[in-house]
């Protein structure tokens, strides 16, 4: 009988490190760089490199074209890229605009950068499209010159040619056409449906500037041309009648703003209606923001304080009524259009705007304009505080139904609680928040209509192997059942979630390696004593900053203090000072110890406050229960201490040390 072999551990030395090099990261891991369900996204990149220049005011007509053989072309009449060889990297700028990471002309956004608003930010737009197509040919009419040059799969593989332009040549632009390569998508086909809505928004938002699709396979052709812009565009999107006239209106700040740019500012229509689905739609620089963002903050933070201030005029609030931002958002369909000089997205594909900054802008200028119309049409202004106020009556009627259900033999709540005033679920938060001293800091930062804070003494049980009638012996993970209002289950049970105290439940740690830890235990016993939180969506991690970066004056902007969340965004902090033209050192960085070493009103403006904060939601992402099970076992589990190690050697690699 042949005896089994011994199978040898991988070996983990010098030769395991790879480096990847050049596009190889994105054919690697191409989620990381783009949507992968279909190619819209990376056509999407070569159409808002031709909106910028439309945006720069150096282009008229932007021009999509679906062939038939399943290639796509995006035509513009900029000013078209150049081809001149890189001074530094001696090679033609059109190349490298195609073939490096973080190459492109929209890094220097100063007085002499090629681009001062636009949604080019990382750099790695159209080479990630050129990275995942089988073939893309990009031409470049410029200064009496056609320039030409074929790559595949990211590599050059007709060099760059040029010649002089002939009669029927236009003047300038560029042409890109790309054959999208269908083993890095779930589905080849584009959705027409979103490439439409996504062309017609940039012709909305550029008046003046023609946006054309031509379909070869339908022998379609669409053509959008504004001249009334936002309002005309929502009105035409709208579901139901307006209550009262549409509300538009623009700013932007001028050269002596002491806050803002010169150019930054937004543009806005907003209507109000009774009934249909809300149409609500954010554009930073011309690039959508599916997910919203810190403009769309602003505008509602705007459209709140100025209707809430015509109300407080006017004495319109019943007695006991008390007001927020949904009750007059809940009912505004709107579209939003903000330029902003150095825009920080979220994720490559930019679906949300992080700018801090954004909230201030763009509410700065909102309310002035709404509190003036209103009071000019103090009907309408009526009309609309009647809808807001009727808002908050019906939610408040709801959040008393719910505490009457939950008002028999339900257990004290802990004594260590700092609660929150509103009885409104869906508006509320609890804040698991370790030690003491942060929850002191919490406490004094935290928004009291509707965030409540319960501190936690030490580091919680690891509750993976503890039985469910044994978890109540341990004083704070009974505390946090309790002050939840749900009792602890299993993933095949069905809980009462009646008695649910707060829509989100928040995990608020240090943001070094020991809160970390506190942040896996309490994961750890949400997954398996209350997993049907996390699949309600009701758990989140809030994520506090680890370092704080205070700059000095620059220019007209004043000292600004940021705050960074790991090493990556410290560098790319001061790799934008350094831009700025900060001199080396002229900053100050400080490392937060942890939460408690806030102030109450830092805390606020990290980590609490709604618009400005970085909260995670819990989620099983693609794996699922019992995959998810196993891995926690591995890790949490008393005697898996084989596996860890086991996966440590394997996974080690690839892991950040805090030291």
């Amino acid at each position: 009988m042949a005896t089994k072999q011994p199978t040898t551990p991988p070996q983990y030395s010098e030769g395991s490190i790879r480096v990847l090099k050049g596009l190889e990261p994105v054919k690697q891991r191409p989620g990381m760089y783009t949507r992968t369900d279909n190619p819209l996204h990376i056509i999407q990149e070569v159409l808002d490199n031709a909106a910028d220049e439309a945006l720069a005011g150096h282009g008229k007509k932007i021009s999509v074209t679906l062939h038939s053989d399943g290639s796509v072309s995006i035509d513009d009449d900029g000013r078209g890229i150049p081809f001149g060889m890189h001074p530094e990297e001696k090679a033609p700028v059109i190349e490298l605009v195609f073939t490096r990471l973080h190459a492109g002309g929209k890094f220097d956004k100063g007085s002499g950068g090629a681009y001062s608003f636009s949604g080019g930010l990382h750099g790695v737009g159209v080479s990630v499209t050129n990275a995942l197509a089988k073939r893309m040919e990009a031409t470049s009419h410029r200064e009496g010159q056609v320039a030409r040059l074929v790559f595949s799969g990211g590599d050059v593989v007709e060099k760059l040619t040029t010649r002089k332009q002939e009669a029927g040549d236009r003047k300038q632009g560029t042409s890109v056409r790309v054959w999208p390569d269908a083993k890095y998508f779930e589905s080849s086909a584009l959705p027409m449906n979103e490439l439409v809505h996504l062309l017609r928004s940039k012709a909305v938002l550029m008046p003046g500037v023609s946006v054309t699709l031509i379909n070869e396979k339908t022998k379609d052709t669409q053509n959008w041309l504004y001249k009334g812009g936002l309002r005309d565009y929502l009105m035409q999107t709208l579901h139901g009648d307006p209550v009262i006239p549409l509300f538009e209106g623009d700013g932007y700040a001028d050269s002596n703003h002491d806050s803002f740019a010169e150019g930054e500012g937004a543009a806005w229509a907003v209507a109000f209606t009774e009934d249909g689905q809300p149409v609500r739609e954010s554009y930073v620089n011309l690039i959508p923001t599916s997910a919203g963002g810190t403009h769309d903050s602003g505008l509602r933070d705007g459209l709140f304080n100025a209707v809430k201030s015509f109300i407080e005029l006017h004495a319109l609030l019943p007695k006991g009524v008390k007001l927020l931002p949904e009750d007059v958002f809940a009912r505004a369909s709107y579209v939003l259009s903000a330029k902003v000089l150095d825009p920080q997205f979220q994720g490559q594909i930019k679906e949300r705007l992080n700018s801090r900054d954004a909230v201030r802008l763009v509410s700065s200028y909102v309310r002035p304009t709404m509190e003036l119309w209103l009071n000019q049409h103090v009907e309408y202004g009526k009309k609309l505080a009647e809808l807001a106020i009727k808002a908050a009556q019906t939610r408040q009627k709801a959040g008393q139904k719910v505490e009457k259900r939950k008002g028999s033999g339900v257990a004290v709540l802990p004594g260590k609680l700092t609660d929150c005033e509103s009885k409104d679920i869906a508006h509320n938060e609890v804040f698991l928040v370790e030690g003491d001293s942060a929850g002191g800091s919490a406490k004094m930062g935290r928004d009291k209509e509707s965030q409540a804070i319960l501190p936690l003494r030490g580091k919680v049980l690891n509750t993976w192997e503890v039985e469910r009638d044994r978890l109540f012996a341990n004083n704070e993970i009974h505390d946090i059942s309790v002050a939840i209002g749900v009792d602890p289950h299993g993933p095949n049970d069905t809980p009462d979630l009646s008695g649910l105290r707060y829509g989100k439940v928040c995990i608020l740690s240090d943001a070094d390696v020991d809160g970390s830890h506190i942040q896996v235990l309490l994961l750890t016993l949400f997954f398996r004593h209350f997993p049907k939180l996390i699949e309600a969506g009701h758990v989140f991690v809030a994520r506090p900053p680890l370092f704080r970066v205070d700059a000095p004056a620059r220019g007209k902007k004043p000292a600004t203090k940021v705050y960074a969340l790991d090493e990556g965004e410290l560098t790319a902090i001061l790799d934008k000072l350094r831009k700025d033209g900060v001199s080396e050192g002229k900053w100050s960085i400080s490392r937060f110890k942890g939460l408690g070493e806030m102030s109450a009103e830092q805390l606020w403006d990290t980590t609490l406050n709604p618009d400005t904060r970085r909260l995670m939601p819990v989620q099983l992402g693609l794996l699922d229960f019992a995959t998810t099970e196993g891995l926690i076992t591995q890790l949490m589990g008393k005697g898996e201490a084989a596996a860890r190690r086991e996966l440590m050697e394997l996974h080690g690699d690839s892991i950040e040390i805090d030291v």
